[in-house]
């Protein structure tokens, strides 16, 4: 499995086939039992759990079904988490938290308690989250699993502007929408990707 820069690749399969497996492999959570998995060219495999880290800080950015923001912050409170964890310079933190909140229409919410945001925009929130430090590759577990139609359109076009951008967006869902809209889905059957599952 291979992709590309800019690309919008789908992962489906059956529960218990291997997907959250497969994004945790990618998102540098664990290690691959077997095979070589390179990252911008880099065999992961061969790397400290330390070096594997700092690749991810630096690297991926991460979507999940739950938005997983914190309720008792604000919203570019939750935004500047990332940016801590990557050793972002302070100096540059507020121009970098402006630029997500306004990618992902937040901006009239950057002060606000994010517990009191509607469920697409704590979804949103997780997507600025995500893109804040210009990631290289997007991770998504699920990412419109709880979201209505319009909400979900919305993180699509996020995710479309993302890979416009030149970041390559993987996206494991049952959602046969996002299937759709990408553009190519592989198929995962028992711990074995398949090629254009349709």
């Amino acid at each position: 499995m291979s992709v590309a820069r800019g690309e919008r690749v789908v992962i489906v399969g059956r529960s218990g086939a291997g997907k959250s497996t497969l994004l945790n492999i990618l998102g540098l959570l664990d290690a691959p039992s077997t095979g070589q998995y390179l990252l911008h060219g880099v065999d992961t495999a061969t790397m400290s759990m330390r070096e594997r880290n700092a690749l991810r800080s630096r690297s991926l950015g991460f979507v999940f079904q739950e938005h997983h923001v914190l309720g008792h912050r604000t919203v570019a409170e939750n935004v500047q988490i990332k940016l801590a964890i990557a050793g972002a310079p302070r100096a540059a933190r507020p121009r970098q938290i402006s630029r997500a909140l306004d990618q992902v229409g937040l901006t009239h919410r950057r002060g606000s308690l994010a517990r009191l945001l509607s469920g697409g925009e704590k979804q949103r929130l997780a997507v600025a989250r995500a893109i804040v430090d210009e990631p290289r590759v997007l991770l998504a577990d699920e990412p419109t699993g709880n979201l209505d139609e319009d909400n979900a359109d919305n993180v699509l076009a996020l995710f479309d502007e993302q890979a416009a951008s030149g970041v390559a967006v993987v996206v494991i869902t049952h959602d046969a929408r996002v299937s759709a809209w990408s553009d190519r889905t592989l198929r995962l059957v028992d711990g074995r990707i398949q090629d254009d599952a349709g």
